[in-house]
């Protein structure tokens, strides 16, 4: 009977790690300030995890592109910077704003460097993967999320920016109310 009530509190513990939307999933700022996505409510999020020294860094050009043409429309890029795929990203977060700032003019929000997989899953990307979800595969991952902080569509890291794929989702995603 004891073992069945801790079996019960130990799975309802698991459970809540997975936020019911992304804005129920605790973040932190660059300064490393608690936070969370919640400022964004009722807005389209793009979710990129970055990294400065991969060959797929250059989509900050698109991305931030892809903030400007869409932003006065509702939709909001949020940047978290990750380290775990050939460490390219081990930077401070201020060196990580510094380098976004001046090499692509980056002004969409970005946020501490957190992990994607494994053991050490940040509660937003368990949020954004779903249970049973399949890894991050690399660098540059994009969740589109609806008004209601929950996912829409994956896109995987070589899906460009402004591939007419994701261009389209983004757009019925801001057209939906």
């Amino acid at each position: 009977m004891k073992l069945t009530a801790l079996l019960a509190t130990l799975m309802l513990t698991a459970s809540a790690l997975t936020a019911a939307t992304v804005y129920d999933a605790p973040v932190k700022d660059t300064k490393g300030k608690d936070t969370s996505l919640k400022a964004f409510q009722g807005k389209v999020i793009l979710v990129v995890n970055v990294a400065s020294k991969c060959g797929l860094t250059p989509q900050y050009n698109g991305l931030e592109a892809t903030y400007k043409k869409y932003q006065a429309n509702g939709l909001v890029v949020a940047g978290f910077p990750c380290n775990q795929f050939g460490k390219q990203e081990p930077g401070t977060n201020e060196e990580i704003l510094s380098f976004c700032s001046t090499k692509y003019n980056v002004t969409f929000p970005m946020f501490d460097k957190l992990e994607v997989n494994g053991p050490g899953r940040h509660p937003l990307y368990k949020t954004l993967i779903g249970e049973g979800g399949k890894d991050i595969g690399w660098n540059f991952g994009k969740f589109l999320v609806g008004r209601d902080g929950k996912v829409i569509k994956r896109f995987e890291p070589k899906t460009a920016p402004d591939a007419p794929e994701l261009t389209a989702a983004i757009e019925a995603a801001l057209a939906a109310k």
